[in-house]
């Protein structure tokens, strides 16, 4: 027989996978209807929604007890902390001064294509002119700073579900 909290976590493994399928929807759907290209830093940022919807999922299917609870939420709290990351350094990219702002660099795919991976993620990481560019706000925020919300608020989610006792 499972225990109560093995329901809770499961639920809240099926919220945290929709609300990140929703989110790399609404992405591609921005990308591909509206145009609006993602720079390297929001590529990285989708690969750490893909890997908490990854986590969550598994924990879906898997139903765990116990500790297999905490390490899929652990796993997904990682992937959170790796976006946090990510969002923080295109938010400090966004707010410098137009003086400031790194140059634009070659495209992620052709970093990878001719690059050593260690280099072309490293440059990746560091970002360039076209992370700069606010595209898209909502409430004011731009897509890193909801991208940083929902980070933490599904690696919130996840912790709370894997510790929580009944």
């Amino acid at each position: 027989m499972t225990s109560p909290a093995a329901p809770l976590f499961r639920v809240t493994s099926a919220l945290v996978f929709l609300a990140c399928a929703g989110l790399l929807g609404y992405a591609y759907w921005l990308q591909f209807r509206e145009f609006l290209d993602p720079c390297p830093l929001c590529i990285f940022q989708r690969l750490a929604f893909v890997g908490i919807g990854v986590a969550a999922l598994i924990g879906v299917l898997h139903n765990p007890r116990g500790f297999g609870r905490k390490v899929y939420a652990g796993l997904a709290t990682l992937a959170a902390a790796l976006g946090v990351a990510v969002a923080g350094r295109h938010i400090w990219i966004q707010s410098l001064p137009p003086d400031r702002v790194p140059e634009c660099g070659p495209g992620l795919e052709f970093m990878l294509q001719n690059m050593p991976l260690a280099d072309a993620l490293s440059k990746a990481l560091a970002g360039s002119g076209e992370c700069a560019s606010v595209d898209w706000t909502f409430w004011g925020l731009s897509m890193p700073w909801w991208a940083l919300f929902w980070y933490l608020a599904l690696g919130a989610l996840m912790v709370k579900a894997a510790w929580r006792r009944i």
